[in-house]
C-alpha cells in the first residue's frame, strides 16, 4: 500500500515504523473485532461542515512532539487542550496519534472527542485499510491520507472505504504532481502542507503555489507554518476555506490564548 517512488528521508523512516507497528496490531486485534466496534461507535461529526463555515476556520492540533523539534508540549491533557481550544473558536480538533515520532496515542483522540462537539481528526499515518476501521471503531470523525506515503490504488481504496463508514478523510499533499494524484482519487477535502514530510523545511509560500490549482467545488485547508491573523486572511484572499495549526499552538504556555489571538489583527 506505501508508494516506493514518492518517500524519502524522514517519510519513509516514519511509514517504515508505521508498517511494522500496525502489523503487530494487527495480530492483537483482527479487524473483525474492529468491524464490531464501528457498529457501537458514536454518530459522524460534520468534518466538511465545519471547515466551510463563514469567518477563519482553525482545525487546532494536539501535538505532544515532532521529528524536528522533539517533545515540544512536556505538559499534555490532551481533554483539557480540546475543551479549551473548542471554546476558544477552533472549527474542528487534530489529534496526533503516531507514537514514535510524534509520541502520539490514540487514547489521547478518545480523550478529546469525549471533551468536544467538534469534528476530531485522527492525524496519523494510514498505510492500512486496518488503520481506518481502527479510526471508525474508536470515534474518530476523519482521518488525514498523505499522498506521498500511497500508492494510487490505495488512495482511492482508502478514500471509499472512508466515504463507506462516513468520514471524509483530509488528502494531504505537498506539491503539483501529488495534487494532480489526488485529484484523479476524488479527494474532496485538499491539505497543502507547507512542511516537507521529507526534509521537513517549512515554506509557507507552497501553498499560495498551489492553491491556484485547486478546483473550486474542492475543500481546502493550508497546513503548517501558520502564525498570525495576518497569514490565515491572506490564505483565506486566496481561496482556503480552513487551516489547520498545530506546532504554534502547542509551543504557546496558553494554547487557547495563543487561538484567540490568530483571531485578531495584530496590535502596531
Amino acid at each position: 500500500m506505501v508508494s516506493e517512488t514518492n518517500s524519502g528521508n524522514v517519510l519513509e523512516r516514519i511509514v517504515e515504523a508505521r508498517c511494522a507497528s500496525v502489523s503487530h496490531r494487527k495480530r492483537v486485534l483482527p479487524e473483525a473485532v474492529l468491524r464490531m466496534g464501528v457498529e457501537k461507535a458514536d454518530s459522524v461529526r460534520d468534518f466538511p461542515g465545519a471547515l466551510t463555515r463563514d469567518g477563519l476556520n482553525v482545525i487546532a492540533e494536539l501535538k505532544k512532539a515532532s521529528p524536528s523539534r522533539g517533545v515540544i508540549r512536556a505538559e499534555f491533557d490532551a481533554a483539557t487542550l480540546a475543551a479549551e481550544l473548542e471554546q476558544s473558536g477552533a472549527a474542528a480538533i487534530s489529534v496526533l496519534t503516531e507514537e514514535e515520532f510524534f509520541h502520539g496515542d490514540l487514547n489521547y483522540m478518545r480523550q478529546a472527542r469525549k471533551r468536544v462537539a467538534l469534528p476530531v481528526l485522527r492525524k496519523d499515518f494510514i498505510i492500512d485499510s486496518w488503520q481506518i476501521w481502527e479510526s471508525r471503531a474508536t470515534n474518530a470523525d476523519t482521518f488525514l491520507l498523505i499522498v506521498a506515503a500511497l500508492t494510487d490504488d490505495a488512495l482511492r481504496d482508502f478514500l471509499a472505504l472512508g466515504r463507506e463508514l462516513g468520514m471524509e478523510p483530509l488528502v494531504e499533499i505537498h506539491s503539483l504532481g501529488e495534487l494532480d494524484r489526488a485529484l484523479a482519487a476524488d479527494a474532496r477535502i485538499i491539505g497543502v502542507n507547507n512542511r516537507d514530510l521529507r526534509t521537513l523545511e517549512v515554506r509557507v509560500e507552497t501553498s499560495f503555489e498551489l492553491i491556484e490549482h485547486i478546483p473550486e467545488d474542492r475543500i481546502a485547508v493550508a497546513e503548517s507554518g501558520l502564525r498570525s491573523y495576518e497569514d490565515l486572511q491572506k490564505l483565506r484572499a486566496a481561496g482556503f476555506d480552513a487551516f489547520l495549526i498545530g506546532e504554534h499552538l502547542m509551543t504557546q504556555p496558553d494554547a487557547a490564548a495563543a487561538l484567540r489571538a490568530l483571531f485578531k489583527p495584530t496590535a502596531g
